[in-house]
């Protein structure tokens, strides 16, 4: 469990443990197989879609928007286990893609909340003791990489938390009374954040009870980590991992999915083109 020591020393303990692993260096470093936990949420409504069942089950490109996260991170040799979030009517969903997914992995079930962080505390009751890391994922984000996912379990496991994110673009302002803006936010220091979220589990647990000691209300999982006053790492993602909100999410998606796997198939042919070339004689 997570100690008891004040969180200075807590802080103090996580920073010397990523400055002896060192942050620069993490491409170095490997979680072991099996040691994580994704924690898939499925149990939203979506009702900015305005779609007669939630977004998450529509179809994209012939496939549940849904599944496409499952297969990904079930596809990581680092994930042991992913529990999936969702009404149980919605479960035949996922069983209909149980046979693409490997053999050791395992999958579990759990209820979803009123709210998000009751959802996220559902599914991480239910993670296997021992975990390294629980990564917790919206499943109506169906583009994020295994590359990209992989960095942030390996960032969280060596600070304590990640989360995938892009540096915002466009040029944000504070508004208030009467739309007035108050002034002009440093872009530079802006992110936007995406999921996965990566936290070592007892810190995650620790952080349900102050929240629940405090009441808190979170709109992300990094945030009860950073109400605790320990350090959260952005692991930098990329702008195509979106989440599917509206019926325009829909196209945009169905685009980048496309390009995505026009990629995959380009870099297999690779290999077997390379394969296939006839070795040169050196006369040299």
């Amino acid at each position: 469990m997570l100690s008891t020591a004040a969180p200075q020393q807590q802080r103090a303990a996580v920073a010397a443990r990523a400055s002896a692993t060192g942050n620069n260096n993490t491409e170095q470093l490997s979680l072991p197989d099996g040691s994580v936990s994704v924690v898939l949420l499925a149990g939203g409504v979506g009702k900015r879609m305005g779609a007669s069942i939630p977004k998450q089950y529509l179809e994209l490109k012939g496939q549940a928007i849904a599944t496409y996260s499952l297969l990904m991170f079930g596809a990581m040799r680092e994930v042991g286990e992913v529990v999936i979030v969702c009404d149980p009517s919605w479960r035949y969903i996922f069983e209909e893609h149980f046979d693409k997914l490997p053999q050791g992995l395992q999958v579990k079930w759990a209820l979803p909340g009123a709210e998000r962080q009751d959802s996220v505390f559902n599914g991480l009751q239910q993670i296997s003791a021992g975990s390294a890391i629980v990564a917790v994922h919206d499943s109506a984000r169906p583009l994020v990489t295994a590359a990209d996912a992989s960095q942030c379990m390996l960032d969280g496991f060596v600070v304590g938390a990640a989360v995938l994110g892009v540096p915002v673009k466009p040029t944000i302002k504070e508004v208030g009374e009467n739309n007035m803006v108050e002034k002009t936010l440093n872009r530079a220091k802006l992110w936007e954040v995406q999921t996965p979220q990566c936290i070592r589990p007892e810190l995650l647990q620790e952080g349900f009870r102050l929240v629940k000691e405090k009441g808190l209300e979170v709109t992300d999982d990094v945030s009860i980590i950073e109400a605790m006053g320990l350090p959260v790492k952005i692991t930098k993602g990329a702008y195509t991992n979106i989440k599917v909100t509206t019926p325009d999410d829909m196209s945009v998606a169905e685009k980048f999915l496309q390009e995505q796997q026009q990629q995959q198939q380009q870099q297999q042919k690779q290999p077997a083109a390379a394969a296939a070339m006839p070795e040169v004689q050196r006369t040299w």
